[in-house]
């Protein structure tokens, strides 16, 4: 038997190599993802709000009401925990207004990890401090549609309809301006959570026309929850948070009894979209949802 050449193990090796490197790529589950987070959205109030919109998401997807955010538990940290997937400690968000002075995020968005995939992104809000997550060219675009959650809705059903970037972020902030000025559970809030659930069903109106409610997946969370008339600390209604994720390769009416993080989020979005995460990363796809 010929001795086997070195150019022959070096083929062998590259081989292996590339199929263990492929094997380790998940493929995309999507071609689209859509990231709705309810501002201030404490996840006792909106488990027990009984809105349609909501509810119908949770018993076709896969849910946990006792996720949690990150410290300070404030809406500019916690959205860029969410949109980068990583701890404050390492964005070093950790103010919560808009200061243009202090510049933009310093690490990754997930908008920025998804472009040499080839993939397009758009975020739409309602408050302009959460541009100190979006620096100049790492997002396709940056929306203000308005400081209410229909009028967010609405911009992001009309982009919808025009056909949706691959990986959209959307921002509702009614239920956080409620908790502010009547307090966290008041029956004000709890009203205004119908409006919320109301501008849910016309971004999944828009996206059940476009023919994408069932081959999308829609992740619906929150910055934070609230107590009183504020948050910001570490008490559990501060921190805890709903986290719902719908879509194709999902268990439906799965309850995620694993820990999720708001850091999570970025890794889900990233997974499901068939992007490799970075490799020091923390945060992890919450694969306990999925079928496979």
């Amino acid at each position: 038997m010929k001795p086997i050449s070195r150019l022959t193990v070096l083929l062998l090796v590259f081989i292996i190599s590339g199929f263990r490197i492929a094997e380790a790529q998940s493929p995309a589950l999507t071609t689209h993802v859509v990231i709705i987070s309810i501002d201030g959205g404490k996840a006792s109030l909106l488990r027990n709000g009984h809105l349609p919109n909501l509810d119908r998401l949770v018993q076709e997807g896969a849910v946990t009401w006792a996720a949690q955010t990150v410290l300070p538990s404030v809406t500019l940290t916690s959205h860029t925990s969410m949109l980068t997937g990583r701890t404050p400690r390492e964005h070093k968000m950790i103010w919560d207004d808009w200061e243009p002075s202090k510049g933009y995020v310093k690490v990754p968005t997930i908008f920025q990890l998804a472009q040499p995939a080839h993939l397009s992104s758009m975020m739409i809000v309602a408050k302009k401090k959460l541009q100190h997550i979006a620096p100049p060219g790492s997002v396709g675009e940056f929306i203000i549609a308005g400081d209410m959650d229909f009028q967010v809705a609405r911009k992001a059903a009309e982009v919808i309809q025009k056909g949706p970037p691959n990986l959209l972020f959307i921002h509702l902030p009614d239920m956080d301006g409620y908790g502010h000025k009547y307090g966290w559970g008041s029956k004000e809030q709890i009203e205004s959570m119908h409006g919320t659930d109301k501008a849910l069903g016309t971004i999944f109106a828009a996206m059940e026309k476009k023919g994408l409610y069932k081959t999308s997946i829609i992740i619906v969370s929150a910055d934070h929850g609230g107590h009183s008339h504020k948050h910001g600390s570490s008490s559990p209604e501060d921190m805890t948070i709903p986290w719902i994720i719908h879509g194709p390769g999902l268990k439906p009416g799965f309850k995620i009894s694993a820990p999720v993080n708001t850091i999570d989020t970025a890794a889900t979005a990233l997974y499901v979209l068939g992007v490799k995460l970075p490799t020091d990363w923390t945060a992890k796809p919450v694969l306990s949802a999925f079928g496979r």
